[in-house]
């Protein structure tokens, strides 16, 4: 093969080189632009076919639409603007969608009330390490009380792997201890000794009953989106809702 035949098969592999870094930067140019207008396009959307989208979202992966309808409708009982109830139900929805691939490591059975306060446990600061672990370990309807347990702990300031150990131990005393084991952690700093009742008139100190703040099983947990006007916040000892306003 002579030189120019060589020369010439440099130029056409060079063209060819130049045309394909030109194809591929039409392509990431399209995908800019694409990504670009993205915020627009979300922008765009009303706080009806937001809240739509979320819900719909939530049945293709397995969340039942109920714990989001509620939240709706909690919100235009009190008055609150749409595009709030928008932004409480996108946040809600994805708090759900965590807590239930989470819990979904360690156990099959869940049902909503315990997908809900796995949403909460998180939400107050819970790991997923530790999370995963109590819904691994508890089971039935002793699980949505002891994840809702757990995060009463946390919300009064015990780490959650202490938490943890705590929740589990009382799991293996029986119901009672469970059910009042917030209760028990809250009083005098520490837990109250072993067969010493809660203080007397305090909310689950009947046997077998969860306290005030830990919600029974099936019953969710506290409305979190305030009437309009009123500024954000949490429910005194509560935990939070994950998608409040």
């Amino acid at each position: 093969m002579d030189d120019g035949q060589l020369r010439d098969e440099e130029r056409v592999r060079r063209r060819t080189d130049l045309d394909e870094r030109r194809i591929m930067m039409k392509h990431w140019l399209v995908a800019l632009a694409a990504l670009a207008m993205l915020p627009l396009a979300l922008a765009a959307q009303s706080p009806e076919e937001r809240i739509q989208q979320a819900m719909t979202r939530a049945g293709e992966v397995g969340i039942p639409v109920s714990l989001l309808e509620s939240k709706m409708a909690e919100g235009r009982a009190k008055g609150v603007p749409m595009d709030r109830i928008a932004t409480a139900i996108e946040a809600r929805f994805q708090a759900l969608e965590r807590a239930r691939e989470v819990m979904g490591r360690g156990a099959e059975d869940l049902d909503a009330a315990q997908i809900s306060v796995g949403a909460d446990a998180l939400v107050a600061g819970v790991s997923e390490e530790v999370l995963q672990e109590i819904a691994a370990t508890s089971g039935g309807e002793r699980r949505a009380v002891a994840v809702a347990a757990l995060t009463q702990l946390v919300l009064q300031g015990v780490v959650p792997q202490e938490a943890l150990h705590r929740v589990q131990a009382a799991l293996a005393r029986g119901p009672a201890a469970l059910a009042n084991l917030p209760v028990r952690a809250g009083a005098g700093g520490g837990f109250i000794p072993d067969g010493a009742g809660p203080p007397p008139g305090t909310p689950g100190a009947a046997q077998g009953g969860p306290p005030g703040s830990v919600p029974a099983p099936g019953r969710g947990v506290p409305p979190t989106i305030p009437p309009r006007g009123k500024p954000p916040g949490k429910p005194p000892g509560g935990p939070p809702g994950g998608g409040g306003l």
